[in-house]
């Protein structure tokens, strides 16, 4: 991070009211469901770090694998000029992999992420190892319109969205997102990591790992709401649920009532009968042409794509012709 650069926390109170807002609409509605988003708080940004060491959990090994063999590759298709945006960015350990086959002079790295603490952090850790990299941090919420650096004189804008976290959103909002991002990428283009379909039981045990991380990652967006918002339930009221959905080809997390309750919110009440869940993730899995189509409504043109031996994972970059 550049001297002089401030970067100011987004106001706890409206952090909070709109944590408020998100969780009575997603209490109040049949079935209930609460966006993943609301699962990356400083706890669950550690938890998710965790999960991504887990034996069980496929995703992260394989997808840095890749990085690791394709990295050259992958910066070839970037460019040696670039404002490099990185959606959901997290502890910023995969771009790491990236950044080291580009020219740290060359480029200015734009992390954005929901969790600020997390963020900053990782940038610190970041800068010190690389003191010739323009680092400009973005605390914010990258489904939402935000707004970016000016691109640097000279430079392209190319976005890295690793992790197949697009596997998170709805077809609805995968669309959306990929539009705003072929939109702000205009130019450049799009490092994206996806999940493909598989055995359902290596999907299953990524998911259901024996620790019990992520159990425990489901359950911080109660935990949550209970330390920030002051939401009341029993403490052993809810247990984790995941499992696939082959129909929509994608896994489902759910926090599951263990016995009938009501959770206390605000003064309001939300009752839960025994069995009935909180659906809080789902992560989807695709082909690689089924993702590419999805793409290319969204405005991007398919490129480059780079898959492991098991053909488990892929990194797909996606061009975003520049706006005549």
């Amino acid at each position: 991070m550049k001297p002089g650069i401030e970067w100011r926390a987004p106001r706890a109170d409206a952090e909070a009211a709109q944590f408020a807002a998100d969780l009575h609409a997603a209490l109040a509605r049949t079935p209930k469901a609460i966006s993943p988003k609301y699962f990356y708080d400083e706890a669950g940004s550690r938890l998710f770090e965790q999960i991504c060491d887990l034996p069980e959990y496929y995703l992260t090994r394989t997808e840095l694998a890749l990085l690791q063999r394709h990295a050259a590759d992958m910066a070839a298709q970037l460019g040696d000029r670039v404002q490099l945006v990185e959606y959901g960015a997290g502890a910023l350990r995969k771009v790491r992999l990236l950044l080291a086959a580009l020219p740290h002079e060359r480029v200015q790295f734009v992390p954005v992420d929901i969790s600020g603490p997390h963020l900053l952090s990782a940038c610190d850790g970041l800068a010190a190892d690389a003191p010739a990299l323009d680092i400009q941090p973005l605390v914010a919420d990258f489904t939402r319109p935000h707004t970016l650096p000016p691109c640097p004189a000279g430079a392209r804008r190319v976005g890295f969205f690793p992790g197949s976290s697009i596997g998170n959103f709805t077809p609805a909002e995968a669309d959306a997102f990929l539009r705003l991002a072929a939109a702000e990428l205009a130019g450049g283009g799009l490092l994206i990591g996806i999940d493909l379909v598989k055995d359902h039981g290596v999907l299953h045990a990524a998911y259901n790992d024996a620790a019990g991380v992520t159990a425990a990652f489901n359950l911080n967006v109660l935990a949550r709401a209970r330390r920030e918002l002051g939401a009341e339930f029993p403490d052993d009221g809810f247990e984790h649920l995941a499992f696939y959905n082959p129909a929509y080809r994608r896994i489902e997390m759910h926090l599951r009532a263990t016995r009938p309750l009501t959770l206390h919110l605000d003064g309001a009440a939300y009752d839960f009968h025994e069995g009935e869940t909180l659906h809080t993730e789902h992560s989807h899995k695709y082909t690689v042409s089924g993702f590419q189509a999805m793409a290319a409504r969204a405005g991007f043109e398919p490129g480059a794509v780079w898959t492991d031996p098991n053909g488990w994972f892929a990194v797909l970059w996606l061009r975003s012709p520049a706006v005549p």
